[in-house]
């Protein structure tokens, strides 16, 4: 394994993408403010999906290249993968991100 293995686009994402495929309870490294953080997969991530960083709550904005880009369907555990089963689309509906 690399040094990292995932990206992180911009500090406020609450997601990283990852760059190689990551099996589960292997560990997803990237870099965030100089400093390499580290979580654990909790299932197969195919290369270049998304992994969330930290928990996220139903209805909460997914985040990634520092903007929104949809809303968590349901609990999103960190360490998961998110994708299309667990995220929704806000189209129509203006969402701000926090900086």
């Amino acid at each position: 394994m690399s040094v990292c293995n995932a990206v992180q686009i911009e500090p406020v994402d609450n997601v990283v993408v990852v760059i190689e495929t990551i099996a589960a309870g292997e560990t997803i490294s990237y870099c965030k403010n100089n400093e390499v953080k580290r979580i654990n997969a909790i299932e197969d991530i195919p290369i270049y999906h998304k992994v969330a960083v930290r928990d996220i709550s139903r209805g909460e904005t997914i985040v990634k290249y520092g903007e929104a880009i949809g809303l968590a369907a349901c609990r999103i555990t960190q360490g998961s993968c998110v994708h299309i089963n667990n995220t929704e689309s806000f189209r129509g509906t203006p969402i701000k991100v926090e900086v």
